[in-house]
């Protein structure tokens, strides 16, 4: 049972999709949320079985050859990180399933099948074991999210659907030219070829630092698409704007992980003298999106494109700590995953809980909703402040570490190799008055839509379905995401402790790489077998 429960994490969806496809119309709601509450406790199981203290190891490990002249296999296996992105992602499922029931009316059964095929595509992301299936799952995510967006999405959906694919295709092709350089690269040296990352992932070590940092270029190039980092973010904003609620809230919650993922486990292992070096470019890079995000949305009048564009800047953050490489800043990147995920994510329901009564995103139109919808305010406020860094929410424990983690790494060791990190307190004290500039721009919007006299469009009646305020349903999805913000931000040693070994397992790598006491490290340093007309020069 153990060796193929991934293998059940993806087939449920996937099977839930075909049941759904050939069902009536009627059925598919009730199929979607058994299927996708199937897999939140299948996601249990797996948490039950999972050997915590041992996190760094992959374990339900299992692979199927299938083209062995190649090195084809199917890899499956997760770390205690890639365990708790695959509970994310199945903790989210449902929710959106649920919290759709109001706002999708029309071809209900080809919304939920595309949305289930969609969870299997994600989940296939963080398991996978071998680069073929990862990257077959990596831009497999694009088909059902582009069908979400140009089908269910707002009035300019064709357009943010078309841009969402192109932008995020194109980077996907730049990243999977720099991997396959990496197999290429491999077979070259050990004389077979092979797909298993772990084997890739010690190969490319071996490379000089010039093919290091091309290669680091190729799949920063479209990983950071997809994170987005500044200045490859301008796709995000109309897609979030143009989506469904729950297309915004996968693609906040999961989707844009998915780059944040593929940076850790690819970049930081395959190319650490590369990621040594330039990791204070990039980190400027970072603070650059952190500022322009929150400078940016201070002018938005749409609430849901500011909060779109808050994720430009939180996403900063997170590739912040990772770059300081450093057991806080790394910790606090991986939390943030997670945080971000049911902070922004409540934000987009709660914005859609909204938009279903006023059809208007506007704060020129709509405000002062204590007054009318108490119980909406009250979630509202309550998941704005978890973004904006609460002590005592889950925002604050990963913002914080973030920041220690950037300003310790000038000074501090990282892992063992006693090489001193890159970034130092000048990043932290820059990128720290984004903070303050989030708080500005967050607590504003509250203001203007929770707070102040009563405001509504023009030509506003009441909802034919929907209460006034929220119903039991939405409040149901709303107490979910809250329960995670509070339980994480009162005792965030719950992830934190369970993802230490591979964070530690990784960053020694990197550190390695910085001292040049790793063999695979010393051949990059004096160049690593050249490759000239296919063969090895030393």
């Amino acid at each position: 049972m153990e060796s193929s429960l991934l293998i059940w994490l993806m087939a449920v969806p996937l099977a839930t999709t075909g049941a759904i496809v050939f069902a009536p119309e009627r059925m598919a709601k009730v199929l979607a949320t058994f299927g996708s509450m199937v897999g939140v406790l299948l996601g249990l199981i797996a948490a039950g079985r999972f050997d915590w203290a041992d996190g760094a190891a992959y374990q339900f490990t299992s692979s199927f050859p299938l083209i062995e002249s190649l090195g084809i296999n199917l890899s499956f296996g997760v770390d205690s990180i890639a365990l708790w992105l695959v509970l994310l992602t199945q903790l989210l499922q449902p929710l959106c399933v649920i919290g759709s029931f109001s706002a999708i009316t029309e071809r209900v059964r080809t919304y939920y099948a595309w949305l289930m095929a969609l969870q299997a595509a994600m989940i296939g992301v963080f398991v996978a074991r071998d680069l073929l299936f990862f990257y077959i799952s990596f831009e497999f995510t694009l088909v059902p999210m582009y069908v979400l967006i140009s089908l269910y999405g707002s009035t300019n959906r064709r357009k943010a659907a078309t841009k969402f694919f192109l932008y995020t295709f194109t980077g996907s092709m730049i990243a999977l030219a720099g991997l396959v350089y990496v197999v290429w690269f491999t077979a070259q040296t050990t004389g077979e070829w092979t797909f298993a990352i772990e084997t890739l992932e010690q190969q490319a070590r071996t490379m000089g630092r010039s093919q290091q940092a091309w290669v680091l270029l190729a799949m920063l190039a479209g990983f950071a698409v997809k994170v987005p980092i500044f200045p490859l973010h301008t796709w995000l904003p109309l897609a979030h704007t143009e989506a469904p609620t729950a297309g915004s809230v996968i693609l906040a919650g999961v989707l844009l992980k998915l780059g944040t993922y593929a940076i850790w486990r690819f970049v930081l292992p395959f190319v650490p003298a590369a990621v040594n070096e330039y990791a204070p470019i990039i980190a400027g890079v970072c603070i650059v999106g952190i500022l322009y995000g929150g400078l940016v949305c201070w002018v938005q009048r749409d609430v849901k494109k500011l909060v779109a564009y808050s994720s430009v800047a939180h996403l900063g953050f997170c590739m912040l700590g990772m770059f300081a490489l450093n057991n806080v800043g790394a910790a606090g990147s991986v939390l943030y995953m997670i945080n971000h995920g049911l902070s922004t994510g409540a934000l987009f329901f709660c914005i859609g809980f909204m938009y279903e009564r006023y059809h208007t995103r506007s704060l020129d139109e709509v405000g002062g909703l204590a007054s009318k919808m108490p119980v909406w305010s009250f979630f509202m406020g309550f998941f704005t402040m978890a973004s904006v860094g609460l002590p005592g929410l889950n925002g604050f424990v990963s913002e914080i570490m973030c920041l220690m983690g950037a300003f310790q790494s000038g000074a501090a060791d990282i892992g063992a190799g006693g090489t001193t990190g890159p970034l130092g307190p000048w990043y932290a004290a820059i990128a720290g008055t984004g903070m303050i500039v989030a708080a500005m721009y967050l607590l504003f919007m509250v203001g203007k839509i929770v707070f102040g006299p009563l405001r509504e469009p023009a030509g506003h009646h009441e909802h034919d379905v929907l209460p006034t305020d929220l119903n039991a349903r939405e409040i149901g999805v709303l107490s979910v995401l809250a329960a995670g913000c509070i339980v994480l931000g009162v005792y965030p040693r719950m992830v934190i402790h369970n993802i230490e070994a591979p964070i530690e397992q990784t960053l020694s790598v990197v550190s390695m790489a910085a001292s040049g006491d790793d063999p695979a490290s010393t051949l990059a340093t004096t160049g690593g077998p050249v490759l000239l007309a296919g063969r090895d020069a030393e």
